[in-house]
C-alpha cells in the first residue's frame, strides 16, 4: 500500500523523514530505503533527517563524491547511505560494499537507485520525491515493494498532506 503527502515544506519534509527513521530504528531488521526523485528533488535532505530520526547525532555530508557513508548509531545499528548518481555501470556497485547492503539489522538509505538496475534488493521500501507547484513544496510517497515491512499507516498521522493547507 502506498502513502502519499503533498504540499510538505522542508520543514515538514525534515519531520516526515524523522518520523520514517524512528519507525526503522524501531524494526526488528535491516531495511533498504531506495530514494526516487530528479536532482534537487530533497533526497539527501530526506536522508539526513531519516538518519537523525533513527538516532544518528552527528553531521551526515552528501555521499555524492565518495559515494558511501555509514555510520553507527548509539543503538549499535548501522546506517548506510549511498549515492549512486555517479555510477556509469550497474556493475559498480560491487566495489561499495554492496552485497552487505541490508545486512542483519542494517539501514541503507539509496539515492538515485535507478543507477544500481536490477541489483535493487527486491524488499524495499520506495521513497519517490516531486517538485510540488510552488518551487518549495515536495510531494513524497513511500511504498513496501517486495515482502518489505508494511509502511506503518501512522506515518500519515505525523506528516501533512496538501488536504489539510
Amino acid at each position: 500500500m502506498e502513502q502519499g503527502f503533498g504540499a510538505l515544506t522542508e520543514q515538514e519534509l525534515t519531520e516526515l523523514g524523522a518520523a520514517i527513521g524512528r519507525e526503522l530504528a524501531a524494526m526488528p531488521r535491516g531495511i533498504v530505503v531506495a530514494l526516487h526523485g530528479e536532482l534537487g528533488a530533497g533526497k539527501s535532505v530526506l536522508a539526513r533527517a531519516i538518519a537523525h530520526g533513527a538516532g544518528l547525532d552527528a553531521p551526515m555530508p552528501s555521499p555524492t563524491f565518495n559515494l558511501v557513508f555509514r555510520y553507527t548509531l548509539p543503538s549499535g545499528r548501522t546506517i548506510a547511505h549511498l549515492d549512486l548518481y555517479r555510477l556509469n555501470d550497474p556493475d559498480d556497485v560491487w566495489e561499495l560494499g554492496w552485497e552487505e547492503l541490508s545486512d542483519g539489522d542494517e539501514i541503507t538509505l539509496l539515492e538515485w537507485p535507478e543507477r544500481a538496475g536490477e541489483l535493487v534488493p527486491a524488499d524495499r521500501w520506495d521513497i519517490t520525491l516531486r517538485h510540488g507547484a510552488m518551487p518549495e513544496l515536495r510531494a513524497v510517497t513511500i511504498e513496501a515493494v517486495g515482502n518489505a515491512p508494511a509502511v506503518p499507516a501512522g506515518l500519515a498521522d505525523r506528516a501533512w498532506s496538501a488536504e489539510q493547507r
